[in-house]
């Protein structure tokens, strides 16, 4: 079997591959309503969240198609949002905002750095006029966990501004404090910290803040939450569904509420991780970023001395391992590691064996 150390799509477990094998569905029946209305509620009962307050509005698209329903379904026609860039992802919410023409402003910094309070202080200050600030919590660039408790603090004390958060790569393995942090969406994905299959995507949206976009002209025709929520909430769905990728995220959250929620995830990845950060230390190998600044779910770590991504890729490829490059400026000199998945400790114990045989050879 091959093991997936990507950041999404993961290994599968056999209960999960098996879901998807269950019976076709037509999405106006019934049955298929209840399997939707089960997604819903199991998505926010991971974080304890009141279906009072809160919606989990669940639609058929990757990680990226959740990204662009929340920042144009939230934000709206008069409003204005403050991008925060350390990595690609936040600069594919810029790319999103420029694409729909909605009025935003970006506090850039080079990827991997760590968001600087006091110029994010300087821009809330400047901007009185905005409505949103935007921020990815999980920058699988470098595999930085930003500082949201301190981006939400800053926020709430300049305006009380609401947050859109990119929780593509953290939702489910790491904590997300949804009224602490004044969150008003969250985007995130079924194939990653959920391990499910990819097709299937969702935003837990505040329903106040959905209120307030009732009476906006959408943006989008397919991606329209208030759409969607309206139709959901009537046991109804706009457009055809992923079923089978459907099954597949139904089975995966009961499998991550048997193994213990969020918090048991989170210490599996953890465990995985010190195995893969540990042994690569021994070969020279020092992780990109210290323990406390980066997620459970992934690392980035510098090439070895004279191998290529290529050849590393490669050669772990025929080990039965496969590894991500780098992004952009970083391709030739990082690659990275994820712990998602239905993979074991053993597993990661291989991987660094075999690191030590092509680093050593």
């Amino acid at each position: 079997m091959t093991i997936l150390l990507n950041p999404g799509p993961v290994v599968l477990s056999d209960r999960v591959r098996q879901a998807m094998l269950k019976p076709d569905l037509c999405h106006r029946e019934q049955e298929f309503i209840d399997l939707q209305n089960k997604i819903k509620v199991d998505l926010l009962n991971i974080y304890q969240l009141s279906a009072d307050q809160w919606a989990s509005i669940v639609f058929t698209g990757s990680g990226t198609s959740a990204m662009e329903a929340m920042m144009t379904s939230l934000v709206p026609a008069h409003g204005k949002v403050l991008i925060i860039e350390n990595g690609v992802y936040g600069e594919r919410l810029s790319y999103i905002a420029k694409t729909h023409d909605i009025d935003h402003v970006v506090l850039h910094h080079e990827w991997g750095e760590e968001i600087d309070l006091t110029k994010l202080k300087g821009e809330l200050q400047y901007h009185e006029e905005l409505s949103h600030v935007a921020v990815v919590h999980h920058e699988t660039t470098t595999g930085r966990l930003n500082n949201i408790d301190a981006v939400a603090e800053l926020c709430n004390k300049h305006g009380n501004i609401p947050l859109l958060l990119d929780a593509v790569s953290s939702f489910g393995a790491e904590e997300i404090k949804f009224d602490d942090w004044n969150i008003a969406a969250c985007a995130a994905t079924a194939n990653k910290c959920l391990h499910g299959v990819p097709g299937t995507s969702f935003v837990i949206t505040n329903r106040e803040a959905m209120t307030q976009m009732s009476a906006t002209p959408a943006r989008t025709l397919y991606l329209d939450l208030v759409t969607y929520l309206k139709l959901q909430d009537s046991n109804g769905t706009p457009f055809t569904q992923s079923i089978q990728t459907f099954y597949a995220l139904a089975e995966a959250l009961d499998e991550l509420n048997d193994a213990g929620g969020w918090q048991d995830r989170q210490k599996q990845y953890w465990r995985r991780m010190d195995i893969v950060r540990s042994g690569l230390q021994k070969l020279n190998i020092k992780a990109s970023l210290e323990r406390d600044e980066t997620s459970c779910v992934l690392n980035s770590f510098p090439l070895p001395d004279g191998i290529s991504y290529e050849e590393l890729h490669d050669k772990l490829k025929a080990a039965g391992f496969v590894i991500y490059a780098g992004q952009g400026g970083f391709a030739k000199s990082l690659f990275r590691i994820s712990c998602m998945g239905d993979i074991s400790d053993s597993d990661m114990d291989r991987f660094i064996d075999e690191m030590g045989t092509i680093v050593n050879s």
